[in-house]
Order: structure tokens, then C-alpha cells, then sequence
């Protein structure tokens, strides 16, 4: 048997043709092999190029990153009511002093110092002393000449929003009973808020009548002050 050579011709694939060059349809059809093994290699290519990217993105989510929502903090409600007011958030001192129908006065003012709203109603205690020390209960008045003051059939709840004042009427007749002169005039005050059983002590003096609260007594020698319930300025003259 012999093998072709390199520069050998091919007298025919089949017996009884005559010899001739190297088929045609033998060359297209080797070329057409070629090029498609270089298809499939450069497919082949190609599809490595793009593993690097597929196994990127199958190792992460291809949505939006969820976050944790924040837990809201609770918040007061609105609907929720404010508790008693305490002597540690009250300002308290005298003011709308003067003189008036008879009457020496002023308005007790409770100023909420505090960070959150608080209530007041009702009268507060008020116990009035001498130089001497000697203390007289100031009585819970129904309606006062100074500040014009009438108590409702109901008392009013006066909420203080940080800040906010409610008032209360301290009055004192100032003038003697009879021919007599009246008693050395009371020169502290010691308030306590409606619902508090702590106190503070707040001078006596009254500015705008130039003088300390009066001692005057009644002609059958009861005491004259009085204090009234609690309200809003809004209900005192002005």
C-alpha cells in the first residue's frame, strides 16, 4: 500500500474516472469545516468572556437591598391629661396689687416652671403671719370687692402649659371696725397649692396699695382676708 504524497495528484476517487486536481467540492467542503470549527471557537470564546459576569451576578441579589425600618418612639397622647401641678414646678408670687372698694389686695400668680403641663383648681391654703409669727388662715372667699371676683357654680380645671399662669384673688378690708385701728398688718404668706400638702412662703407686701396685706378685723373681731379659688386671669379685672 502507499500513502500520497505531499505533491502526488489524486487519479480518482472513483474507479473509471479519469485522473485529475484535487476536487473542488472536496476544497469547499474542507473550508466550510474550517470555518465552522472556527465559529465554535470563537462561541467558545466569547461564552468565557461572559462566565466572570454570570457568576457575579448569581452571587448577589439582583433587587434593591432591604434596610431595617426604625422603630418609632412612643409619643405622648395628645388626648392624654396633665396630672396635678406640684410645688416643684410652681412659681408663685403677688402681683396686680393695690387698693380698691374698701379692699387692699392682689392676685396670687402660680407660673407652671416646669417641662410639661400640669392643672390646678380649687382654693389653695393660704396662711397669713405677723412679724410676730402669729398665722391666720386666710378664709375661702365666694366673691371679692378687689378683683371682682365671683365663684362659679362649678370651678374651672386650669391646665398650665409650660410657661402658663392661673391666679388667685388675696384680699383684706382696710379699714378698722368701729373707732378701734386695725392690727399690725401681715408681712408673709404661706401658699400652698390646691392638692399639694408642700408650701412656700411669699412676702405680703402689696405695691401698688404701699402697704403690707391688712389685719383688719370684722367689728365682732374676725379676720377679713380671704382668698379665692383659682382661675384664669381672664375671669379677674385687670
Amino acid at each position: 500500500m502507499r500513502f500520497m504524497a505531499a505533491g502526488d495528484r489524486v487519479t480518482g476517487g472513483v474507479p473509471g474516472t479519469a485522473p485529475g486536481p484535487v476536487s473542488r467540492t472536496w476544497r469547499l467542503a474542507s473550508g466550510a469545516g474550517l470555518a465552522t470549527a472556527a465559529c465554535a471557537l470563537a462561541l467558545t470564546g466569547c461564552g468565557s468572556q461572559a462566565v466572570p459576569t454570570a457568576i457575579a451576578t448569581a452571587g448577589r441579589s439582583v433587587g434593591p437591598t432591604a434596610t431595617p425600618s426604625a422603630t418609632p418612639s412612643p409619643s405622648p397622647s395628645p388626648g392624654a391629661a396633665a396630672g396635678a401641678c406640684t410645688i416643684s414646678q410652681l412659681k408663685i408670687a403677688i402681683t396686680n396689687s393695690g387698693a380698691l372698694g374698701g379692699q387692699a389686695g392682689g392676685y396670687l400668680k402660680f407660673t407652671n416652671d416646669g417641662a410639661s403641663a400640669c392643672q390646678l383648681t380649687g382654693w389653695p391654703s393660704v396662711v397669713a403671719l405677723t412679724s410676730a409669727g402669729h398665722g391666720t388662715t386666710l378664709k375661702h372667699a365666694q366673691s371679692t370687692m378687689f378683683g371682682a371676683w365671683q365663684a362659679p357654680a362649678q370651678l374651672p380645671v386650669v391646665t398650665l402649659a409650660p410657661g402658663g399662669s392661673a391666679y388667685a384673688v388675696v384680699a383684706a378690708d382696710d379699714q378698722p371696725a368701729g373707732n378701734g385701728g386695725c392690727p399690725a398688718p401681715y408681712r408673709q404668706l404661706r401658699v400652698t397649692p390646691p392638692g399639694s400638702s408642700a408650701s412656700v412662703m411669699v412676702t405680703a407686701y402689696l405695691p401698688g396699695a404701699q402697704t403690707y396685706l391688712p389685719a383688719c378685723t370684722t367689728a365682732a373681731g374676725a379676720p377679713t382676708a380671704e382668698v379665692s379659688a383659682i382661675t384664669p386671669l381672664a375671669s379677674l379685672a385687670h
